[in-house]
């Protein structure tokens, strides 16, 4: 059996996609955070268990949450923001229908921004551990979390579509949450900041995906989704 976890807050344009994606898992746990939409209803009505948690800007808390509920021996951790293509849904029966000695699986995600799918820079080549057996592992930090594994790992053929930041205001408010929780783990981790760092690691990120990834093939999405990610 197999379980997705989705994670929301406020995803009413997005939820109903990404929860009929997941038609072929036998059940879909939502952890909404407190959206002030239709987030809930929506997935309720397509016949997600719902949970209402504050999030408390602890993205690995909030997964390790659903998995804790999930009753499936493999559970796919998905934003609202995603879908499963077809052919990665009929991957995934498969190999959770076999035993294979893995705990996890790494899934392709090709992520497309204001209809431009980007296939250099930090996009280019991503690949995400989002597909694991319970029990094998738990998700840590509270921003760009890390699944910290316990076993071998293996990668799937097919794609996971992302579909993230579809306005850049939405873009910006979300890299400003991100770095804001960034901040906060890494005060609790005693990582110290700096003036060099504020002012040459934004340089360095960016060099670093739109020149050296490539990025720049990704024309001027390419270059904008650079700069912004680069904060």
């Amino acid at each position: 059996m197999s379980s997705a976890v989705v994670l929301t807050k406020n995803e009413e344009e997005n939820i109903e996609k990404c929860i009929k994606s997941l038609s072929f898992c036998e059940e879909i746990i939502v952890i909404d955070d407190n959206s002030i939409d239709k987030t809930r209803d929506l997935a309720n009505k397509l016949g997600a268990k719902v949970y209402e948690r504050d999030m408390d800007k602890d993205y690995s808390a909030q997964s390790n949450f659903g998995m804790e509920r999930a009753s499936g021996k493999w559970v796919l951790f998905i934003d609202a923001d995603e879908f499963v293509s077809e052919k990665l849904s009929k991957e995934i029966i498969e190999v959770v229908s076999e035993e294979r000695g893995l705990s996890g699986y790494f899934i392709k995600r090709v992520d497309t921004i204001w209809g431009k799918e980007l296939n250099f820079g930090e996009s280019g080549n991503s690949k995400v551990l989002r597909l694991v057996k319970k029990g094998s592992g738990k998700w840590e930090r509270r921003v760009h979390p890390n699944f910290n594994i316990r076993g071998k790992t293996s990668t799937l053929s097919n794609l996971l579509y992302h579909y993230p930041h579809q306005s850049v205001s939405r873009f910006i408010e979300s890299v400003n949450r991100w770095s804001t929780w960034h901040a906060i783990a890494n005060k609790e981790e005693g990582k110290e900041s700096s003036i060099f760092k504020i002012i040459f690691m934004p340089i360095g990120h960016f060099v670093k995906n739109f020149i050296f990834r490539l990025g720049f093939f990704d024309g001027i999405v390419g270059f904008v989704f650079a700069v912004i990610m680069s904060f």
